[in-house]
């Protein structure tokens, strides 16, 4: 089941895709991956270590084959949430392995160890990371490059980031961390929607002295071809079980702060982050029974109770785009449709929400807008810290 599940969630994506071709077109976005050509070079006689999972791919090769039948010395592969192939569920443990295709170890960044050790980096000239990310704080790739970049610098290891587009790198929005809400979901002071990408985020970490002790990274990267901020980039791989389509994938950085509520987000459908409700949902229409579906949902919020809520699937993400902001209308309507409000919340949401202010407001029924005007400072003062990291044209 869990294989099948990754064959149509991958076929989908293909089939939709018209960033990612077998050649580039002009105009057509080009990764950093796909650009072997500026990178190759460095990597010769070195020992190499690559950050990687299922969306780690050249067109429809992964990185790892296309650099083994380069004859680089890839030594190890580090895995991130969701595991090498993609198919964990949030927040499993991932557990290391041997992979074996190539029977090189894969070791993962998300059990007992969320960053490399000093004896996994032994030996190790240059790690390479490859990861899909979406653009949004509680998305943990971006912690574990965090892990990897402080790691790297401990050991004098260099970086290089294949840099890949942000799906959602058209604006920025969101209430800004407060440091004293740090974890694993959000570990930087930056919006829930940051409009960057993984390159532009790690010279932030780096040039914000964000890593521990103040630390460098030794850090290079291959920038994207053909991207810009402006751009709306189709991915041509979920990222990860439950961003199974673009409509998710857009649907995220607003339907995320149910993760921390009561409500099941689609958790245990075949649509995950496109719908959202409960038992206890009042004066709906629409209805679905969540269930446990390995390599996706095991155990989802409500397993096996009929929920009541709201369907998203055909909501019109044009409207997404042209507002460039989260919505904040469905977590306002989630808890005054709830039975009982006192319950709504479970301690996750100042994690997911990175500030106690949020959960205060939607309390004492703050429209969206006001609720909107107050992240306001916060963010200006974010864009004006983002503005010197950028490596592509801005959105307008």
């Amino acid at each position: 089941m869990r294989y099948l599940i990754q064959l149509v969630i991958t076929l989908f994506f293909l089939s939709s895709s018209c960033a990612n071709t077998s050649k580039t077109i002009p105009g057509t976005i080009k990764t950093g991956a796909e650009q072997t050509e500026k990178y190759i070079y460095q990597l010769k006689g070195k020992n190499i270590a690559l950050v990687a999972n299922h969306t780690s791919v050249i067109n429809k090769t992964h990185l790892l084959d296309t650099l083994l039948s380069l004859n680089v010395q890839v030594k190890q592969v580090f895995s991130p949430e969701h595991g090498f192939r993609g198919n964990g569920d949030a927040g499993e443990p991932i557990h290391s392995f041997i992979d074996e295709k190539t029977g090189l170890p894969v070791i993962s960044l998300y059990g007992s160890n969320k960053k490399p050790t000093k004896e996994s980096l032994q030996g190790i000239d240059i790690v390479i990371f490859d990861l899909q990310d979406v653009g949004v704080r509680f998305y943990t790739y971006i912690s574990t490059m965090h892990y990897v970049m402080e790691a790297c610098a401990e050991n004098n290891v260099e970086l290089l980031i294949l840099d890949r587009p942000n799906p959602n790198g058209f604006y920025v929005d969101g209430p800004v961390l407060d440091t004293n809400y740090r974890s694993f979901v959000g570990m930087h002071p930056v919006p829930i929607v940051h409009g960057m990408t993984i390159a532009e985020y790690a010279q932030m970490i780096n040039g914000e002295g964000w890593l521990k002790n103040n630390i460098q990274c030794k850090l290079k990267y291959i920038s994207c071809e053909n991207y810009t901020h402006d751009s709306l980039y189709k991915l041509p791989v979920p990222p990860s079980p439950n961003l199974q389509n673009m409509q998710a994938v857009y649907l995220y950085p607003s339907l995320g702060f149910f993760e921390g509520t009561v409500l099941n987000v689609g958790r245990g459908t075949d649509f995950p982050f496109q719908v959202f409700g409960s038992p206890d949902f009042k004066n709906s229409d629409f209805s679905y029974t969540p269930r446990s579906i390995d390599g996706a949902s095991k155990f989802p919020p409500h397993e096996n109770q009929k929920c009541f809520g709201i369907d998203l699937r055909n909501y019109p993400i044009d409207k997404v785009i042209k507002s460039k902001s989260i919505n904040l209308d469905w977590i306002v309507l989630g808890y005054s449709s709830f039975k009982n409000s006192k319950s709504f919340f479970n301690s996750y949401f100042y994690n997911i929400s990175g500030t106690k202010q949020f959960k205060e407001q939607i309390i004492q029924k703050k429209t969206a807008q006001e609720i909107h005007d107050s992240w306001n400072p916060e963010l200006e003062k974010f864009k004006n810290i983002r503005k010197k990291y950028l490596i592509y044209d801005d959105f307008k």
